[in-house]
């Protein structure tokens, strides 16, 4: 199982603290790999882009009109986390939806 997170995030440490055998990658140091990114984005669609974000907010019209994987590849910290992947499933967030198929 791999958690792609930032290292400063609250959600992302509480979700490592309850997968302590997940492997954890920062994505601001790290980055996602394409291919992941790619999965991920055929699975869960624009849900992996955090518009709320700010650093979505610092970004201008015609950037944000750029396609997702364009966006996330240039500004990792633009993706939702955690994104969890574990065996060929992904999961975003840490919700108690997450928590409960992850958890048991």
């Amino acid at each position: 199982m791999i958690l792609y997170g930032l290292k400063t995030c609250d959600t992302c440490r509480k979700a490592l603290k309850s997968l302590p055998d997940a492997r954890f990658v920062d994505v601001r140091t790290e980055g996602v790999p394409g291919g992941v990114l790619k999965s991920a984005y055929e699975v869960l669609g624009d849900a992996l882009l955090n518009t709320r974000s700010t650093t979505w907010r610092g970004l201008d019209e015609a950037t944000r009109a750029r396609p997702v994987l364009e966006l996330l590849a240039e500004h990792p910290t633009l993706m939702k986390r955690p994104l969890i992947v574990s065996t060929d499933q992904f999961f975003l967030g840490w919700g108690k939806d997450v928590q409960a198929q992850l958890l048991g």
